[in-house]
Order: structure tokens, then sequence, then C-alpha cells
């Protein structure tokens, strides 16, 4: 073979061996534009996904929750303006408002920051199944001119999950520990984010079952604000099926909308907002009427 031609089949191969490279590799993530929107969702793969339009509820729909909601909102508001505050943990029972209350909380103080000229709040949502990439996105919130609510909805650990260390390290601890700009909001079934089951085997099972138990419980402890969501009487529960009734404009007599409401409650074995919100969309569309 010539030389020409072995240089020829050496260039074909490190060309071939550049886009082997260049497939393995991702490309580097562009920088964050915070300005384009108030709300976000982070990528593991280090991108910002803005969200125009929030899923939210109206503050004055989320009816039975008046004290949780009270603390959460007087707390975002002391960050928004740069006072002390704590990350929150919202638990309980489902269906009852706890992502829809850190939604509606965001949007409330947005609006007072707005009506007195001041940067909005960001709020940033982050994926359970990608909160062991929370230090990477601690970098790139930690120098942006911006206050930011990073958000985990539904969050919790399984028996064989250790990614809740890398969150204890953010929060609080860490060497860098939690920027001044960045607040925590989680919400979770569990109180403590682990199985019950899970801190009781370890409390009978390890030499030392105090020691096993504090390393679990640990985490919920990084949360200075612990709100409870229990479930809700019969009285919640109609007021917050006439607050959407009156919301929407839903014409329905109150005998038929009582009986109707506490029949789709019984079938699902649960009241709750959730299933309020779920017995709204069903009398709407049977009644014609668009939300």
């Amino acid at each position: 073979m010539s030389d020409s031609a072995e240089i020829q089949t050496l260039s074909a191969k490190l060309d071939q061996l550049i886009a082997l490279i260049a497939r393995a590799v991702p490309p580097e993530a562009p920088k964050p534009d915070f300005a384009a929107a108030d709300a976000f969702v982070w990528h593991a793969a280090g991108r910002f996904l803005a969200v125009a339009n929030v899923s939210r509820v109206d503050m004055p729909l989320l009816t039975g929750i008046d004290q949780p909601r009270d603390i959460l909102v007087a707390n975002t508001e002391r960050f928004a303006h740069g006072l002390p505050a704590n990350n929150a943990l919202l638990w309980g029972a489902r269906g009852m408002g706890k992502s829809s209350l850190v939604k509606a909380a965001h949007a409330s103080v947005n609006a007072s920051l707005a009506a007195a000229g001041k940067t909005p709040l960001k709020l940033v949502e982050i994926h359970r199944e990608d909160i062991e990439s929370l230090p990477n996105l601690m970098g790139h919130v930690r120098e942006a001119p911006y206050r930011f609510i990073l958000f985990c909805d539904d969050l919790s650990f399984d028996r064989d999950d250790t990614s809740y260390k890398s969150l204890k390290a953010v929060l609080e601890g860490g060497i860098e520990g939690r920027p001044a700009n960045v607040i925590f909001y989680a919400t979770s079934n569990r109180r403590h984010l682990m199985p019950r089951d899970m801190i009781d085997n370890e409390r009978s099972s390890a030499i030392n079952p105090s020691e096993a138990t504090e390393e679990k419980v640990s985490l919920s402890d990084r949360f200075g604000l612990w709100l409870g969501f229990h479930k809700c009487s019969q009285d919640d529960y109609l007021a917050m099926v006439s607050g959407y009734c009156r919301h929407y404009g839903l014409t329905i007599d109150d005998e038929t909308l009582v009986r109707d409401s506490l029949e789709w409650a019984t079938t699902r074995g649960s009241r709750s907002g959730r299933t309020a919100w779920q017995y709204i969309q069903d009398l709407a569309g049977r009644l014609g009427v668009e939300m």
C-alpha cells in the first residue's frame, strides 16, 4: 500500500474515532436564562426548562389548610425579602394540597413583589430521581441575581436508596452549605421521608439502635418547617366543592351538590382536595362548562 493510501486510511479512522467521541460526550448545556420565566424544571443533564404556564390552583381555593398556608406564605415572603427563612417539608395525607400550596405561595409572593417593582422569585422543580444532581444545580443558581425556591414533589427514599445523603449535605452540613439565595421546599406522604418499616428494621437489628435510626431520620431534621396535612372533615370537603363551584360558575342546587359530591367521595374511599377537584371536573363536563 502506498504512503498516500495509508494516510487516507488513517485519516478515515481518525474521523470515525472523532465521531464516536462526539456521540459519547454530550454537548455542553447552554447557560441558563433565568429571565425567560419565573418557573423552571431542572434536568440532570444540566438544563433548565422554562415553564411559561405553571399548573396551579389559586390561593383562595385552598381551603381547610389555613395554618400551613399562612406559615408557608410568611416564610416565603421573608425569604423573598432577603431575611432568614427555613427549608420546608410539607408532609401528610395525599391529595390535601401540599404541592398546590407551594405553587400558590410562589405566585402569591411574586404578585406582591411585582406590585412593589421588585425582582421575582424563581421556582425550580427537581424530580425525585434527579436529587443526586443537586450540587450541579446549586452551581448554576449560586451566582445568579435571583432568589430560588427549589421544589421536589413527592420526595421519599426506599430501603436501598442512598441518594438521601446527597440531599443532607446540600441542605445543611456540607462544606459549601445552602446558598443564601436558595431555599428548599419538598412534599411527601412520609414525615421522615423513609418507610416506617425501614426505620424500625434498622432499630431492631443494629448494635446501637438509636444511632441507626438517627442516620435515617436526620434528613427530615434539615427542614426547619414541618407542615402537617391531615385528612379533611366532611364539612371541609364540602367547602372545597362549593368554592370550586363558585369560582368556575357551575350552577347546581345545593342539595344535589352535597349528595353527588359525597357519593363521589364515597366511591373513591377518601375525602380530599384532589377528590373535590376531580368531582368538579366531572360536574363541569356534565354541565357542558369549559374550565
